[in-house]
Parts: structure tokens; C-alpha cells; sequence
């Protein structure tokens, strides 16, 4: 899954779809999720390269990592890739 093409992310973490005018803020970790994603990293890839820059949980990365994704499908913001 990546971040559909004409989605503007800043290096803040500013999310901006000027489809629908909406814009959106990441966190620094959802920051690192989205470059990540839009490199073609697996969930488990994700996990493992946060997992070596935060002291994270595994069960609530999973949990949140995906609560996230969904936002972004929610909000048309993902493409898939596959």
C-alpha cells in the first residue's frame, strides 16, 4: 500500500489531499510510516525499523499501525499497490 500520488505530505508530517481540499498532521511516527509505506515496506519491515528508533510495544504498534492505515483508506488516502 502507498500514499496515492497526488497526496502531499511535508516533511512536517502536514498531510494535504487537494482532491478534496481536506488536510491532515502526522505524528513523527506516522510521519516515518508514511515515507516508509511509500517504499514498499511490509507491515513486519515497518515494525522492525521503528521498533530500532522507539522503545515500542509490539501488540500496541500492531494496533495502532493499523488503526492508522485505516484512517488514511478512510479518507482516500492510500492506493494499493499490489
Amino acid at each position: 500500500m502507498k500514499i496515492n500520488k497526488n497526496i502531499a505530505v511535508s516533511e512536517s508530517g502536514f498531510i494535504f489531499n487537494p482532491t478534496s481540499g481536506e488536510s491532515f498532521s502526522a505524528n513523527p511516527i506516522g510521519k516515518e510510516i508514511l515515507h516508509l509505506m511509500n517504499e514498499n515496506k511490509t507491515f513486519e519491515e515497518i515494525q522492525a525499523t521503528l521498533s530500532e528508533q522507539y522503545d515500542l510495544d509490539a501488540v500496541t504498534f500492531e494496533k495502532d499501525y493499523h488503526d492508522f492505515v485505516r484512517m488514511l483508506e478512510y479518507n482516500s488516502l492510500t492506493e494499493d499497490n499490489g
